[in-house]
């Protein structure tokens, strides 16, 4: 198995009655951060407005993958407070987002029982999104 190209992760709460302040308050400083409603930039620079509230952390894309660093890096930007995360992980719809780029077609990452056990301490559910490698031309 090779490793894996890219990686791409961020950890999130979603919800109509999300209120950013107060998770800021009790986790720390996020990437983003918007009310129902509200308007936030994407990533290339638009003006969108929110379905929903959200506050977001985003890690830098890393290539090749490491997963397990970018989620530990997240984690270790934030407050340790886990009644805190688990009190949003129940209120709010709660994820880790991990993009997953493939350029073969057999290659793979690890994440170590730590992090894995990080994220469940917290209550926050892990998504991957992969996606395969490119078309020849």
């Amino acid at each position: 198995m090779g490793v894996l190209h890219r990686s791409a992760a961020s950890i999130g709460f979603y919800g109509d009655d999300l209120d950013p302040t107060e998770i800021t308050e009790r986790l720390g400083e996020p990437t983003v951060a918007v009310k129902m409603g509200g308007t936030f930039q994407t990533p290339g620079g638009r003006d969108k407005i929110a379905r929903t509230g959200s506050w977001r952390v985003t890690a830098k894309d890393q290539q090749p993958a490491d997963l397990d660093r970018q989620i530990n890096d997240l984690l270790d930007s934030l407050s340790d407070d886990i009644t805190s995360w688990r009190m949003f992980s129940q209120r709010f719809r709660s994820r880790v987002f991990c993009g997953l780029f493939l350029e073969d077609s057999n290659e793979g990452l690890t994440l170590r029982s730590e992090t894995l056990a990080r994220l469940g301490d917290r209550g926050l559910c892990l998504d991957l999104d992969i996606y395969g490698a490119p078309e020849p031309e």
